[in-house]
């Protein structure tokens, strides 16, 4: 399934968005389309191109 430029994430808004927990940037994950927050290890979804920063929303991730 092709995605359209609405889907697309804009990943400039990686300069005035932050985590809703700790309050420090996030950093994209391309391939998983997330927003990821290393200190809250949580990954944000991004929903037709628009990041969900909802804790309910959120999945916990790990760092190996």
């Amino acid at each position: 399934m092709k995605k359209d430029n609405k889907d697309r994430f804009d990943v400039s808004l990686l300069e005035i968005i932050v985590c809703p927990v700790t309050k420090e940037k996030l950093s994209y994950d391309k391939k998983n389309n997330e927003l990821l927050s290393s200190k809250a290890n949580l990954a944000f979804p991004i929903k037709e191109g628009i990041p969900i920063l909802l804790l309910e929303e959120a999945r916990k991730i790990s760092h190996s």
